[in-house]
């Protein structure tokens, strides 16, 4: 049976998700050799500019909740790439990127860089301005 044509939606949001969906493959396909996924690179490299985070402060900075974000560190702490550095008896769990991180990202970000270098080729520089600030008018919806 042949693969169905693929159409362009009346909804938006459908459209979006499509598309975040393949650019996130193409990031993932990308960091692959480097053992990361897009959603861990983005949480390592946030920990390591930021120093130290509590979950709720990076939950903040990435835009994601407490518990999705907590889900998406424990595979992180297993692989002894984050750490949980808050004092015995604290409230809030505070993480920072190990060596073993810092060294993970050394290896994934120039392949991140290649994935960011690929989607500027498909897309004009105007072209992601625009986009990115429609995006950014989208997030506030």
């Amino acid at each position: 049976m042949p693969e169905p044509t693929r159409i362009k939606s009346a909804c938006h949001c459908v459209n979006l998700r499509r598309a975040a969906n393949a650019v996130t493959q193409h990031y993932d396909r990308t960091l692959a050799p480097a053992g990361l996924t897009l959603n861990q690179y983005s949480l390592l490299n946030n920990l390591q500019r930021a120093g130290e985070l509590s979950v709720t402060g990076l939950a903040r900075r990435v835009g994601l909740d407490r518990t999705t974000l907590t889900r998406n560190l424990r595979p992180l702490a297993r692989r002894g790439l984050v750490e949980d550095r808050a004092a015995p008896g604290g409230r809030d769990r505070i993480y920072g990127v190990t060596p073993g991180g810092d060294q993970a990202l050394a290896v994934a970000s120039p392949l991140w860089q290649k994935a960011q270098d690929a989607v500027e080729e498909r897309l004009s520089r105007a072209s992601l301005a625009a986009l990115e600030e429609s995006l950014w008018l989208l997030e506030a919806i």
